[in-house]
């Protein structure tokens, strides 16, 4: 009787220890990852595998989760022809309470009938930070400064994103004290991963994700 009761208690420890463990066990870091086609991935063939958003995936881990949020054409200024902030993507970014958020928006804002609404980019821009801030999720969010148009198809052009919206997105991390990640430079000696001039191809989403990388990595959240 008593070896029973030994064993009986044994397995109600066993259980305890087990439903403990499961109970601590750290929930992933929640990332999102918000854009247009370039965060899409426009032209990439695999795009479960080779996007920056599912690189980032793969490179961090099990401790993160990665969405993807981008929408092909879509711009950061609501008066522009497609807004970002119109659009379901849009809400289940913030449905997915992200502890972690990168935007890169900006590139579709420089086409000549979407930049004439230029002085409300800043004014849209706070406002896309915000709704996120607001989340009870309280998440970090990077700002990306777009990388460059290597000509003018669709419409854009890289003038505009160079001396309009970078500007813009700097003025803006700087007022409201958020981190800028830089993707912009890296990229303008890099002709070669635009294939068609605006969309990075497999090489240079790869380079994305490991610029963004040790930024994401230097955030610190308690899970």
């Amino acid at each position: 009787m008593k070896n029973m009761n030994r064993t009986i208690n044994r397995i109600i420890l066993t259980v305890f220890i087990v439903i403990a463990v499961a109970s601590c066990k750290k929930e992933p870091v929640r990332i999102a990852c918000v854009g247009d086609s370039i965060t899409y991935g426009h032209g990439i063939a695999n795009r479960e595998r080779d996007t920056y958003p599912a690189l980032l995936d793969s490179l961090l881990g099990s401790g993160y989760d990665v969405r993807n949020f981008g929408i092909s054409g879509r711009t950061l200024m609501n008066c522009g022809d497609f807004p970002y902030m119109s659009e379901q993507i849009y809400r289940e970014a913030l449905d997915f309470a992200p502890q972690i958020v990168t935007i890169m928006l900006g590139t579709n804002d420089s086409k000549p009938q979407n930049w004439t609404c230029k002085n409300n980019f800043k004014s849209d821009l706070k406002l896309l930070i915000d709704s996120f801030r607001e989340l009870p999720s309280k998440p970090d969010v990077l700002l990306c400064l777009p990388v460059p148009a290597m000509g003018g198809a669709w419409g854009i052009n890289d003038s505009v994103i160079y001396n309009g919206v970078i500007p813009y997105i700097k003025e803006v991390a700087s007022e409201e004290g958020i981190r800028l990640i830089d993707l912009n430079t890296p990229m303008q000696s890099h002709r070669e991963y635009f294939p068609d001039t605006i969309h990075p191809d497999e090489e240079g989403q790869k380079k994305i994700s490991e610029i963004i990388l040790p930024v994401i990595k230097s955030i610190k959240r308690k899970r």
